[in-house]
């Protein structure tokens, strides 16, 4: 496969249109995508150890999330929405700096959309390499969320937690194939991780008990400036 592939491609590039089917399939699946896209942004910010919810702050890359994902969905392009594997990444290399993502992506950008014979290589990886790497970097998204739950000190004493714990995981483990219905004769379908998101979210929203109100827990804020303040002694005292 690698003598067979060209050194030089060009992508298929495919303009998007409009389709009302298309998109009531789609747009339940941005329910999930936000959802991933909270939580991976929380584990990036235990693994490097700043709160990246507070700074630059949700509402942002959210939006970046979703501006990016329309702009490659436009012209044909995969979602480039969050990806979890790549918290596990940072977590196994320890490669923090923002400033080497820009050059990875560009070199991904040009060896594997316009070098097949690149590409080629990758495919010829055995199954086993593969599964092996997705073990550790699935393995790490695991612990990382659990490390989430007890460095945020959630009571998993409380039957209200332990209630909306126990059916986000029976809602992502055992809808396999998802929940599929039909809405003015099209067929949508909801992945198991958008079911436990919804869930989850409708049921912290109407189980009685919460210990916190939205938008006034400064926890998040708080456990920030104290490692940035601490930062500042740090260097004030290497100075």
């Amino acid at each position: 496969s690698i003598a067979s592939s060209a050194l030089l491609g060009i992508p298929k590039f495919q303009f998007m249109k409009f389709d009302i089917t298309s998109i009531l399939v789609m747009a339940p699946i941005a329910v999930a995508t936000m959802m991933e896209h909270i939580g991976d942004m929380s584990a990036i910010s235990a693994t490097v150890e700043q709160n990246f919810i507070a700074d630059p702050g949700l509402h942002r890359t959210l939006i970046g999330d979703g501006i990016a994902t329309a702009f490659a969905g436009a012209i044909g392009g995969p979602a480039n929405t969050t990806y979890g594997e790549n918290t596990g990444v940072l977590e196994l290399s320890k490669v923090y700096d923002p400033k080497s993502y820009p050059y990875c992506g560009c070199f991904c950008l040009l060896a594997l959309s316009f070098i097949p014979k690149f590409s080629a290589v990758i495919s010829t990886m055995p199954s086993a390499i593969i599964g092996g790497v997705s073990f550790m970097l699935y393995g790490m998204i695991s612990a990382i969320g659990v490390r989430n739950v007890v460095e945020n000190k959630v009571d998993l004493t409380k039957s209200r937690n332990l209630i909306i714990a126990g059916v986000i995981f029976v809602c992502g483990l055992g809808f396999g194939n998802g929940l599929t219905f039909t809405v003015a004769g099209t067929s949508i379908t909801l992945t198991a991780l958008a079911i436990a998101a919804i869930a989850g979210i409708f049921l912290n929203a109407i189980l009685p008990g919460n210990d916190y109100e939205f938008g006034k827990n400064p926890d998040g804020d708080a456990s920030r400036g104290v490692y940035m303040m601490n930062t500042d002694n740090d260097e004030e005292e290497e100075s």
